[in-house]
């Protein structure tokens, strides 16, 4: 059996990050994830005159409840979607002119639904070029609170960045969702802002699902930053098709926030032995895949890891309802879908879904990356399978896993 200690979350350290900076006191994260997107998250903070000090395995940040400590800044969020989204509605509950610009990969995505939603909330904001897209300059005079509807059909990150939001306005917030993707994404949000104090309540009803949020404010803590679930999903995915593979992620397990350990699920589903223990994760190959048909709404950044080992199941394998997967940092699902194609394997696509049939990929082939952290981890698992298969970007895993091929690498040759 192997053990592999997984870098922290993504998604943990980019909302404990925001957290942090709005609490009263100092916070210090334990575990942090350190890469690219964090970094620049990091890095975002510090322009809006936030106080973040960064040692190996803690970072100490201290909060500025009445908002950014500059009355003018210039922030650069890179390729960072949390980065992008989470900053403006943070800057924007405090007082000065804030300006937001990203890569022109994080350029292309959307950012209308949570844009719309402030400007609904009072905010001021403009967007310099293209309308609902970065770049974007915020003057923020503090935010009343009230109610809005949104659709977070798209991304749940809108509905993320207005719920860590709302703690921070005079009246609260009321949240009225008429679509939500990625729910289990809102629940880990849910989760850490009653970490730091928040109260939130959630109530359905005809018009959707509404939260509620108390303006309470946050309060400074010590919080750990729990392995990346999306991130374990390669090497979980590895194990089940390896013969005779078997591999234990320490510290995610039965109390875990993040959904996408829901993963390995659809491993089970395929014949994988899953067990799920209260601090670990377990993943043992039990012989050959086997096809099946799969809703991956909640659990769609992993879609590309399914989609890269899927060719090696005895029989088709359809995902079904990731629609949003095709405005991520590129259309994954045509860039799967390409990529298997360019290695032989029979596909079809439609607009939220795509049908794998079973094949034998063939190399050598130079995966088509588009910039996508995930198309590469992806196709590395798919790689152990398939000689001759290089990456135009490798280095793009900067993003979420700096050391991904080299840790990767390492663990491939202990299956």
């Amino acid at each position: 059996m192997t053990v592999i200690d997984i870098p922290g979350s993504k998604s943990v350290t980019a909302r404990a990050l925001f957290l942090a900076a709005a609490a009263e006191g100092t916070t210090t994260l334990l575990r942090p994830l350190r890469s690219d997107d964090t970094e620049g998250f990091a890095e975002g903070l510090k322009a809006l005159g936030y106080a973040v000090r960064q040692e190996p395995g803690a970072w100490h940040i201290e909060g500025r409840p009445a908002g950014p400590g500059v009355a003018e800044a210039d922030v650069y969020c890179r390729d960072g979607a949390t980065t992008a989204r989470f900053l403006p509605a943070l800057a924007a509950a405090g007082h000065g002119t804030f300006r937001f610009d990203a890569s022109p990969q994080m350029r292309r995505r959307p950012l209308g639904p949570l844009t719309t939603a402030l400007r609904e909330l009072g905010v001021e904001l403009a967007h310099g070029e293209r309308e609902g897209h970065h770049p974007l300059t915020v003057t923020g005079r503090g935010i009343k609170g009230g109610a809005l509807r949104l659709d977070a059909g798209q991304s749940s990150q809108y509905l993320t960045a207005l719920l860590m939001l709302g703690p921070l306005t005079a009246d609260g917030l009321a949240i009225t969702v008429t679509d939500l993707v990625s729910e289990p994404y809102v629940e880990i949000t849910l989760a850490m802002m009653r970490a730091f104090g928040a109260e939130i309540a959630r109530e359905d009803g005809p018009e959707g699902r509404t939260y509620t949020v108390a303006p309470t404010g946050y309060q400074a803590t010590t919080y750990a930053i729990e392995p990346d679930a999306s991130t374990s999903s390669y090497f979980f995915a590895a194990a089940a098709l390896t013969p005779g593979a078997e591999v234990t992620v320490p510290g995610l397990g039965t109390g875990a926030l993040q959904g996408d350990l829901g993963f390995v699920d659809v491993l089970r589903r395929m014949g994988a032995e899953v067990t799920v223990a209260e601090d670990r994760t377990t993943v043992r190959n039990t012989g050959p895949l086997r096809g099946l048909t799969v809703n991956m709404r909640d659990i769609s950044d992993t879609m590309p890891t399914l989609a890269a080992i899927a060719p090696f199941a005895d029989g088709p394998v359809r995902i079904e309802d990731v629609a949003n997967t095709r405005v991520k940092e590129c259309d994954r699902l045509d860039a799967c879908a390409d990529n298997l194609r360019a290695l032989g394997v029979t596909v079809d696509t439609g607009p939220d879904w795509i049908e794998i049939r079973p094949g034998t990929p063939a190399g050598p082939v130079e995966i088509a990356t588009h910039g996508d952290h995930r198309i590469v981890m992806s196709f590395a698992v798919a790689a152990l399978r398939t000689p001759g298969v290089t990456f135009d970007d490798p280095g793009c895993v900067r993003k979420t896993f700096p050391d991904f091929h080299t840790v990767f690498e390492a663990f491939a040759r202990g299956l």
